[in-house]
């Protein structure tokens, strides 16, 4: 496609330019610390895998906002139906009176997500929202109270969500007290622990089993691929363990694909690659190419478990952000973004694959389609090295590349570009990431 801003990298002044820096010096009088920044360099627009800063420099996003604008940023089509959308209606609350996009959006996430059987979806605004409906339902549909979620798990911000999430900085630090019945379990982790899936599967039922009990649990919550946990891929056959046990006990099993879901991975969802049909699925993120907007979709039967108004909110499928999903799932059907992703996987693979061999402090890359991790260690070790990934991370932004941070103990680079993104881009951006490398 063509795009409006030209792909490249270009830098016309230092990082952050002098208007990036007049704008922190303002946001530091007036907005709230603990909305922190990776980089205080100021976006005016983008287009593609490309943002342009309000100084004029081009920067490779390599991180989608955290994996929103996997088509790309801006994408013509998505602004198109937005503002047709816009001239229309902009708001009605589906729950006094409804509109045909939320149907729309239902039809198609019960056509996409795994499984035969009838689904049922609402929508929300966010991923948090989403997971939080789903423990609802989840809760709802069995009498039960318990949560399960996995080590290394990153389920949202709200208190509900915070309290599901694996580590306490910065997320959870002083914010307390959180809610109760929420547990969480060992995951699968190839790089650290050495098990195979059936092994890694076997030692959280055991967990479970030993320290909760299998009958009080309501739901398991996972992430297919864990995001903000690193980039982690549980090994083959550890949710088809998992999924069995839920299926044994009546726990419903909800895939949570608010990050690595809608295509990013090369299939519709993660849980795919597994060869897992998931109860429930969340979605968020990339579903409506930067618009907000999430979904909590699964069978039938338990979906409607919740009675009427049990469920729901004000901006919850707003006409606008049902607009922008349609057309970003017209769009990923039309222009084989699933196997865009697949390519962008082949060439990420390619370029950055051999960093293990090359680089010392590269323990392991790691990744599906658009979404890979690097684990930065120690030399000669799998101790976790932070400080490497602080210096990459300043390295990449003050030469116009946007990566992300992620890990349990911040020593993952994680790298989510657009499924558009060229070679080219992943060459550039992958040889300033090496710049830095080389320095440690």
């Amino acid at each position: 496609m063509t795009f409006s801003v030209p792909q490249e990298r270009k830098l016309v002044t230092e990082l952050p330019g002098p208007k990036s820096v007049a704008l922190q010096e303002r946001r530091v009088h007036s907005v709230s610390r603990g909305a922190g920044t990776l980089a205080n360099i100021y976006m005016d627009h983008g287009a593609g895998a490309i943002l342009v800063d309000v100084d004029g420099n081009q920067l490779i996003d390599l991180g989608c906002g955290i994996g929103v604008t996997t088509i790309g940023h801006a994408h013509p089509d998505v602004v198109a139906a937005v503002t047709e959308q816009v001239a229309k209606l902009t708001h009605t609350l589906f729950t006094v009176t409804p509109y045909e996009n939320y149907v729309r959006v239902a039809e198609k996430l019960a056509q996409i997500t795994p499984g035969d059987f009838e689904k049922h979806s609402i929508l929300v605004n966010s991923g948090a929202e989403a997971v939080e409906n789903a423990v609802k339902i989840a809760r709802k549909y069995t009498g039960r109270r318990v949560i399960l979620s996995l080590d290394h798990a990153f389920h949202g911000r709200t208190n509900l969500t915070m309290a599901m999430t694996y580590r306490p900085w910065p997320e959870r630090a002083g914010m307390g007290p959180f809610p109760g019945d929420l547990f969480s379990v060992p995951v699968s982790y190839p790089y650290r622990d050495g098990l195979s899936g059936e092994e890694a599967a076997a030692k959280t039922i055991d967990y479970i089993t030993t320290h909760i009990g299998a009958s009080e649990v309501a739901a398991f919550f996972v992430e297919p691929i864990q995001g903000d946990g690193g980039i982690v891929i549980p090994a083959p056959g550890y949710f088809q363990a998992i999924k069995t046990f839920c299926e044994q006990n009546g726990i419903v099993f909800v895939a949570d694909e608010i990050q690595s879901g809608m295509g990013r991975t090369g299939t519709w969802f993660a849980i795919e690659h597994h060869g897992v049909v998931p109860d429930l699925i969340t979605s968020a993120k990339g579903i409506a190419g930067g618009m907000p907007l999430a979904a909590v979709t699964g069978k039938a039967e338990i979906m409607d478990a919740v009675q009427p108004g049990g469920i729901g909110g004000t901006f919850g499928g707003n006409p606008v952000s049902t607009a922008a999903a349609l057309a970003v799932f017209e769009l990923i059907e039309r222009d084989g973004l699933l196997a865009e992703a697949q390519r962008v996987e082949r060439a990420l693979v390619a370029r950055i694959g051999g960093w293990t061999e090359t680089f010392p402090v590269v323990g392991e890359v790691r990744g599906k389609g658009a979404m890979f991790g690097v684990e930065l260690v120690h030399p000669g070790t799998k101790d976790p090295y932070p400080e490497a990934l602080t210096a990459v991370l300043k390295h990449a932004t003050t030469h116009g590349v946007i990566a992300l941070d992620a890990g349990s103990w911040d020593s993952v680079l994680r790298i989510m570009p657009s499924v558009v993104i060229s070679e080219e881009l992943i060459d550039d951006a992958a040889t300033v990431i090496e710049e830095a490398l080389a320095t440690l």
